[in-house]
């Protein structure tokens, strides 16, 4: 049961990764659109608002638009404005995370103008409310949506009290706090000086367990007797913060996800606020710690020659094909493009994998037997093709990016793509069975 949910989460997690990188592809693609005048209509709905609402603010948007003296401009806006309003009588309701919508005519790189129209509902709530009519799209408000749902745990400590605080993205929430108050060390001398001794130590062990059952009972789901966040960091202003990470009264299952121990010079919310700061670079190194992770064992598979690893973008496409890949690593920032061409003698569909530069080569176009025309009937980036059908392939994708030792050697030494294999597959068969086919005509010649 327990390893059904723990891969139940990490498919989720891995599904939710997938989503922020398409989130950042598209704004990459409308951060880059330029239009004329101001006919770039950006709208965000957020969730629980009234499709009526949007629509009569649309109608007046379009009575205003009218009076617009420009004849060009004055066009380009009502049809931008009508194209968005098309586009929302498709939605009864707004949609439970909210409504992003695009629409408009951009100039192409060819110089040439193009109706653009782009509307989804985000993978998240987005709480912002936007209308804005301009000659570029306005993104700023889909940064909400890349911030990591990751939750990470923070106990700040000391004399006084203890703190329970949670950050999600740039959300901090406090869950739990109480105060103590602890005995002084005093110089009184004589008999009494071991008895209040005695009783100090007493009330800090008492103090240290109820730390450490409040945390428990706070950052383990009872359900599944697991932490339900990610990472934990521990700060306090005296040495209760490194006596509470070596005390064996903390759960275990905490101590594991101990990311960081902090030094605050205060207590309560304004430590909190403190911790955060301080730990703003270990918890920004957490993806790299998991990028290493996951590339670590893709260098393993190669290491030890079991076969179970693949890299190129032919050769794991070929896997994919067979269903033999288990996870598939792709650099974000790969440029390689899925080309389908089709043989305009035959009829019949080919499909390629090329740069940009081998793009403008004339040799990929043709045929190479009867050297026929081959015409782009498809074009699509290879991350963009693989976030969209890593499902089908039953594989999961992880994206990793040039800015650790290990994702740049990948992405430099074995060209942004492969993946680790369910089972070991020898690749060198295809290479002598195609090898075989191409030179049987010149052999038997």
């Amino acid at each position: 049961m327990g390893k059904a949910q723990d891969d139940a989460a990490a498919q989720d997690e891995n599904d939710a990764q997938v989503e922020i990188w398409k989130v950042k592809s598209l704004i990459k693609k409308l951060e880059s659109a330029r239009g004329n005048g101001t006919s770039m209509i950006s709208l965000i709905v957020p969730p629980k608002s009234q499709v009526s609402q949007i629509s009569k603010m649309l109608s007046d948007e379009y009575g205003t638009a009218s009076n617009i003296k420009s004849r060009v401009n004055r066009l380009s806006v009502l049809s931008a404005i009508t194209s968005a309003q098309q586009k929302l009588k498709l939605y009864t309701k707004v949609p439970p995370n909210g409504l992003v919508l695009y629409t408009g005519t951009v100039i192409t790189e060819e110089g040439k103008e193009k109706k653009m129209n782009v509307d989804f509902e985000p993978f998240k709530p987005i709480n912002t409310s936007l209308y804005l009519c301009d000659n570029k799209f306005h993104t700023e408000p889909l940064g909400e949506l890349l911030q990591s749902d990751q939750r990470y745990a923070f106990i700040v400590m000391d004399g006084n009290g203890c703190l329970y605080g949670c950050l999600t993205g740039s959300n901090r929430e406090v869950l739990n706090k109480f105060s103590v108050e602890l005995p002084k060390k005093h110089g009184r001398g004589g008999q009494s000086a071991q008895r209040f001794g005695r009783i100090r130590m007493e009330k800090r062990h008492h103090y240290m367990r109820k730390v450490c059952e409040t945390a428990t009972s706070i950052f383990i789901d009872q359900e599944t007797n697991l932490p339900n966040v990610a990472g934990i960091v521990l700060a306090g202003s005296a040495e209760f913060k490194n006596e509470l990470q070596d005390s064996d009264m903390f759960d275990a299952r905490l101590k594991k996800i101990v990311l960081a121990v902090v030094d605050v010079s205060y207590g309560g919310e304004n430590g909190f606020s403190q911790a955060i700061e301080l730990s703003g670079d270990t918890l920004a190194s957490v993806k790299f710690v998991q990028e290493k992770k996951l590339i670590g064992k893709f260098f393993e598979e190669i290491a030890l020659d079991s076969g179970k690893f693949v890299f190129g973008v032919n050769d794991t496409m070929q896997c994919l094909d067979m269903g033999a890949v288990q996870t598939i690593i792709v650099w974000e920032d790969l440029t390689m493009l899925r080309v389908m061409l089709k043989n305009t003698q035959t009829g019949s569909l080919d499909e390629k994998f090329l740069t940009p530069e081998q793009m403008k080569e004339e040799k990929h176009f043709r045929d190479k037997d009867t050297s026929a025309e081959l015409e782009v009937v498809e074009k699509t980036p290879m991350v963009e093709f693989l976030a969209m059908n890593y499902k089908k392939y039953g594989a999961v994708l992880e994206f990793v990016t040039d800015k650790s030792q290990e994702g740049s050697q990948f992405c430099r030494g074995f060209g942004g793509l492969g993946g680790v294999l369910r089972y070991s597959v020898d690749l060198t068969d295809f290479e002598v069975a195609e090898a075989c086919d191409d030179s049987s005509d010149d052999d038997f010649w």
